[in-house]
C-alpha cells in the first residue's frame, strides 16, 4: 500500500470531515455565538489556572489557542471546550514543583515536557483502542479525589486572597501556616478578594433569576450573567488604577507578554521523562475521564454520541499542541464546555472561533490587564472549585456500599494529607484491592422449584421445593483464579450437610467467564465427586462459556450432563419435584 493511499484512508476518520460537509449559515451564526461566549468566559479562567499551575500568565491564553483548534479536527464531541482546568493545573504543579522553581524559565520548560508526555500517552492509548483502561477510575474514587483537590486549590488560593506568603506540602500543612499568617492579613488585599468572592458565588447562585423576575428577558438575563465575570475584572482593573492599588501593597497582575503563542520545544531529558512518566500518566487519565463524562452527558441531552478513542486522540493532539505553542496538559472543563452548550455551539468549530478570540485577546488585550489584582483571579479560582466539592458522597456510599465509602475516604483522606498523586494512586490501590476482595468471595446460592412455575430460587429467601438426592448450586459471578478456592469449600461443605445426595447440579447463567485456574478446580471436583458417588452435571452454560469448555477435555470427562436449562435437569434427575410443583398449581 503507498503512503498517499493509507492517508487517504485514514482522512475519513476525522470527525471535522462528518459535520464539515453540512455545514450552514445557520449553524455558522450559532457557533460564532457560542465562541464569543466562551471566549469571554475563558480569559480570565486560563489566567487564573496558569497562576494556579505556577506559570505565567500568558500561559493560559496559549494552552487556549492550539489545543482548540486540534480539537476541533479531531474531537467528536460537539460541544467539548478543551482548555486548563483547576485540578489538571493543580497537578501540574504538584508533579513539576520538585524539580523547578514556580515561575522559572526551567519551571515552564517541564510543563511543556509534561504536555508533550501526555499528549504522547493520549495519542497511544486511542490508537491502540485503550480507552477501557479509564474504567478503572471508579465514580467513588473520581468523586473523592476531585473533592480533595478542590479543596486544596482553594486552600491554596486563600493566601493569595489574603496577601500573604504561606507553605505547606498538603492541606493541613497549608491551613496551618495560613492560620499562622492571620495577623500579617493585607486588609486592602482580603476586602478585594471577598468582594469578588460574593459577587462570583451571588452570579452563580441566583442573580439571573433576579434579573427574570425585574421583568428582563431571559437571554439577556443569560447574557449579563455570563459576562459579569468580565465586568468584576474590568471594574477592579478600573478601580486599581485610579487609586493606585499597588503603592498600597496589591499585588497587581503586572505586564503580560503581547504576543501570539511562540514556538516551544519539550526537554529531551530521558532521566526527566522517566519521572515525569508517572505524573504524566495520571494527569492523562483524570483528564480523559473528565472530558468523557462531560462530552457523553452533554451530547446525550442532543442524542448525539461521542466515541472515547477518538477523544483520546483528540485530547492526545490536543496536548502535543500544546507543548509546542508555549502551553501545559489541558482537557475539557465542565463550566466551559456547559457554557458552549447552552449558548447553542451546533459544531467543535465553535472551539476554532474561540481559539482565534482567544488569539486576539493575547495579541491585543493583555496591556488591559496591568493593574488586575491578583486577589480577582484567586476568587476566580475558589469559585470555580468549590462547585466541584461533593461532601455528599459519603452520605451516599456510606448508605449504599461500604467497600465504595473506603474507596472515597482513602482517596480523599491521602490526597490532602499526602498530595494528589499519591491520593489517586491509593484511590485505585483500594477499589482494585476491594473489587478483588468481593470477587474471590461469589455468592453461592442453593437453590430450589419455585412451586408452580419453573423458576429456581434461593431457599433462603424463597419458599421452594428441594430434593435430598439432587442438590442445584448458583455461582452469581465469574470463576477466576481468585474465587476457585471460594467454590471448591462451598461444594464440599454442600457434600458434607447432605449426605443422601446423589447428583450435584451447578447452575452457570451468572457465569460470564472461567478461566485456566477455576476450570482446573471444576476438573478436580468433578474428579473427587466421581469418586465419592455424585455426579456434577452443568446448566444454562451461556455461549462464549461454552466455546472455551468445548476446546478443553473437561466436557468430555465430565461425571453427569449439560442441560440447557435447569428445569429440564430437575425433570430429568428429580421428577418427584416436578410433580409436587404440578399438584401445587
Amino acid at each position: 500500500m503507498t503512503p498517499t493511499k493509507s492517508w487517504r484512508q485514514w482522512l475519513p476518520t476525522l470527525p471535522i470531515l462528518n459535520w464539515g460537509r453540512h455545514y450552514d449559515r445557520v449553524t455558522l451564526a450559532s457557533d460564532l455565538t457560542a465562541a464569543l461566549i466562551v471566549t469571554i468566559m475563558l480569559i480570565p479562567q486560563s489566567l487564573a489556572y496558569a497562576m494556579l499551575a505556577g506559570l505565567p500568565l500568558e500561559v493560559g491564553l496559549y494552552a487556549c489557542i492550539a489545543p482548540l483548534l486540534l480539537y476541533t479536527i479531531f474531537g467528536s464531541s460537539h460541544v467539548l471546550a478543551v482548555g486548563p482546568v483547576a485540578v489538571v493545573s493543580l497537578m501540574t504543579a504538584t508533579a513539576i514543583g520538585s524539580h523547578a522553581t514556580a515561575g522559572s524559565p526551567m519551571y515552564w520548560s517541564i510543563a511543556l515536557t509534561l504536555a508533550f508526555l501526555s499528549g504522547t500517552i493520549l495519542l497511544l492509548m486511542g490508537i491502540f483502542r485503550l480507552g477501557f483502561l479509564a474504567n478503572f477510575l471508579s465514580t467513588p474514587v473520581i468523586s473523592g479525589f476531585i473533592t480533595a483537590s478542590a479543596l486544596l486549590i482553594a486552600a491554596s488560593q486563600l493566601k493569595t486572597l489574603m496577601g500573604v506568603a504561606a507553605e505547606g506540602n498538603n492541606f493541613i500543612e497549608l491551613i496551618t501556616s495560613l492560620m499562622r499568617q492571620i495577623p500579617q492579613t493585607h486588609g486592602l488585599t482580603l476586602m478585594i478578594g471577598v468582594f469578588a468572592l460574593l459577587f462570583l458565588l451571588a452570579i452563580r447562585l441566583g442573580f439571573k433569576q433576579l434579573l427574570v423576575r425585574w421583568g428582563i428577558a431571559e437571554k439577556i438575563a443569560t447574557g449579563i450573567t455570563r459576562t459579569a465575570p468580565v465586568f468584576l475584572i474590568a471594574l477592579t482593573i478600573l478601580l486599581a488604577w485610579i487609586f493606585q492599588w499597588q503603592a498600597q501593597g496589591v499585588k497587581i497582575v503586572g505586564t503580560i507578554p503581547q504576543s501570539l503563542p511562540p514556538f516551544t520545544l519539550p526537554l529531551w531529558d530521558m532521566a526527566l521523562w522517566k519521572e515525569l512518566a508517572l505524573p504524566a500518566l495520571l494527569i492523562s487519565v483524570v483528564g480523559f475521564v473528565e472530558s468523557v463524562s462531560i462530552g457523553q452527558t452533554l451530547a446525550a441531552q442532543r442524542r448525539q454520541r461521542i466515541e472515547p478513542n477518538q477523544e483520546l486522540v483528540a485530547l492526545g493532539a490536543s496536548n502535543l499542541s500544546a507543548s509546542f505553542t508555549g502551553g501545559f496538559p489541558v482537557t475539557g472543563g465542565f463550566a466551559r464546555s456547559v457554557v458552549n452548550f447552552d449558548a447553542g455551539a451546533q459544531t467543535p468549530a465553535a472551539g476554532g472561533f474561540a481559539a482565534i478570540g482567544i488569539m486576539l485577546a493575547a495579541l491585543l488585550l493583555t496591556p488591559a490587564l496591568y493593574y488586575l489584582p491578583q486577589a480577582i483571579l484567586s476568587a476566580t479560582i475558589m469559585v470555580a472549585v468549590l462547585s466541584l466539592v461533593d461532601i455528599g458522597i459519603l452520605k451516599k456510599t456510606w448508605a449504599y456500599s461500604k467497600s465504595d465509602f473506603a474507596s472515597v475516604v482513602a482517596t480523599l483522606l491521602v490526597t490532602l494529607w499526602v498530595g494528589v498523586e499519591a491520593g489517586l494512586l491509593v484511590g485505585i490501590g483500594v477499589s482494585l484491592a476491594l473489587f478483588i476482595f468481593r470477587t474471590s468471595q461469589p455468592h453461592i446460592a442453593t437453590i430450589g422449584l419455585v412451586p408452580g412455575t419453573e423458576y429456581f430460587r434461593n431457599v433462603l429467601r424463597h419458599d421452594v421445593l428441594v430434593s435430598p438426592q439432587v442438590v442445584s448450586l448458583r455461582v452469581d459471578g465469574s470463576l477466576y483464579f481468585a474465587n476457585s478456592r471460594s467454590l471448591e469449600d462451598r461444594i464440599n461443605q454442600t457434600v458434607a450437610d447432605n449426605p443422601k445426595i446423589q447428583h450435584l447440579l451447578l447452575q452457570c447463567s451468572a457465569i460470564n467467564d472461567i478461566d485456566a485456574s477455576a476450570l482446573a478446580s471444576l476438573e478436580s471436583l468433578n474428579q473427587h465427586l466421581r469418586e465419592a458417588g455424585i455426579t456434577l452435571h452443568l446448566t444454562e452454560i451461556k455461549g462464549p462459556v461454552m466455546d472455551k469448555l468445548q476446546h478443553t477435555h473437561f466436557l468430555r470427562d465430565l461425571s453427569g450432563k449439560i442441560f440447557l436449562t435447569h428445569y429440564q435437569a430437575m425433570h430429568e434427575l428429580a421428577p418427584e419435584i416436578e410433580q409436587v410443583s404440578s399438584r401445587a398449581n
